[in-house]
């Protein structure tokens, strides 16, 4: 039985951070595929269209037909676990750090036998089940647990490497004065996160959704404006060392287009939150957060940013909040790119027009707040890294796929 994740002590001031470390690297183009597919929660491999062989690992040609016609298709994620070891040496900084590690072959119900990340609770010779993870250093990798989930399996170390789990994690939520806001404290509370900050710009103006979060138990309310970078270094300094997941769900929506609103002041303030918010934000806790990617089991793990699905293509009826969207969805990539070094995941989700009174004219369907903060910390907790919420969201990154042009002409609001 997995056991279960013991509270995080009190850090020793002297004692010195483990440094980031990344595990081993480098992958084909054809191994992005698969880390295409854990980003979505999918496990799919690819299989021959000529004769339906599953290929593993990823390659140009079938290894039953020498056929190169090779989609990616969800398959089963059943197999049997064949052989197990445990790693107790390595030369590999990251593996040495995190010793001892499972490592298992699984003869997948597909076909191919996969080698594994194994979760403390598998035995040899019985059936498991697998996923598609990303790794600390943005890779897919193939993870195996029991076929039937066991007592405590979230708590299994190994594979909380993997994960966002937010449980005895600590987690700022920059804005706590929308109702998405509260959905996500609420949301993150169930989740067992150990400590939830909150920030709060302009405290002059009242928000219900605000009182409600004051009322919650390990909660702190802190000051943050993310158009004041006094005020994100100011918070920064006080709590910076302290969070473990950051969660930028700033929101500044405004309808309107370019020739029918054309309202500077609006496109600024929707550029100066959702962009240079964005700019802040990172440049005040991006160090601090990538310095403790690998500061043991309670590290910083992710950096979740709240995006409209519009930031994928413009929708014309908000025309500039799409854009600003759009700006900060592409700044996200850098991001990406730089919290990666310490092991630091950026995870983007996306949602379609939420039920609130800046979408009251938006045609259903419409996300309930709450519903869609639990989906986010779920889709976290699974380790997601690209997560659509809704119907909205979904056709549009769908349609992007399969033809940007007709999705482009046909949105209209």
């Amino acid at each position: 039985m997995t056991r279960k994740l013991s509270p995080p002590k009190r850090k020793n001031p002297i004692k010195r951070t483990r440094l980031p470390t990344m595990p081993p690297g480098n992958r084909s183009r054809e191994a992005h595929g698969l880390t295409a597919m854990a980003a979505s929660g999918r496990f799919a491999l690819q299989t021959c269209e000529e004769c339906e062989a599953v290929q593993y690992p990823p390659r140009q040609i079938c290894s039953n037909c020498l056929s190169d016609a090779l989609e990616w298709r969800d398959v089963s994620d059943g197999g049997t676990l064949l052989a197990e070891t445990t790693l107790l040496h390595s030369n590999d900084l990251f593996f040495r750090d995190r010793l001892p590690w499972r490592l298992g072959i699984v003869v997948a119900d597909v076909g191919p036998s996969i080698v594994v990340h194994l979760a403390e609770d598998c035995v040899q010779g019985e059936r498991v089940r697998m996923s598609l993870d990303i790794d600390r250093a943005g890779h897919a990798i193939v993870t195996a647990r029991t076929e039937k989930p066991s007592t405590n399996e979230e708590d299994d170390l190994q594979l909380r490497e993997m994960k966002f789990n937010p449980k005895d994690r600590r987690v700022l939520i920059v804005d706590g004065k929308t109702e998405l806001g509260l959905g996500l404290a609420k949301a993150f509370a169930d989740a067992g996160a150990r400590k939830i900050f909150v920030g709060e710009a302009q405290p002059w103006r009242v928000s219900p959704h605000l009182e409600e979060i004051r009322k919650m138990e390990n909660v702190n309310i802190m000051p943050l404006d993310v158009t004041d970078s006094d005020s994100v270094e100011e918070l920064a300094a006080m709590i910076g060392d302290k969070v473990e997941i950051m969660v930028n769900n700033s929101y500044h929506l405004r309808s309107g287009g370019l020739i029918d609103r054309f309202d500077l002041n609006v496109a600024h303030d929707e550029m100066e939150i959702h962009y240079h918010g964005l700019i802040r934000l990172a440049g005040e806790f991006g160090p601090v957060m990538r310095a403790r990617g690998s500061d043991g089991h309670h590290g910083s793990v992710a950096w979740l940013n709240v995006f409209s699905a519009y930031a994928w293509v413009n929708n014309p009826a908000l025309g500039t909040y799409s854009a600003s969207q759009a700006a900060a969805l592409s700044l996200s990539h850098c991001l990406r790119a730089e919290l990666a070094e310490g092991g630091v995941r950026v995870v983007n989700a996306f949602i379609g027009p939420i039920e609130d009174e800046w979408n009251q004219l938006a045609p259903p369907p419409k996300l309930v707040p709450e519903a869609t903060a639990t989906r986010i910390v779920g889709a976290l907790k699974k380790g997601i890294e690209d997560i659509p919420i809704g119907a909205v969201a979904e056709e549009i990154i769908q349609r992007m796929v399969e033809n940007p042009k007709e999705i482009e002409r046909a949105i209209k609001s």
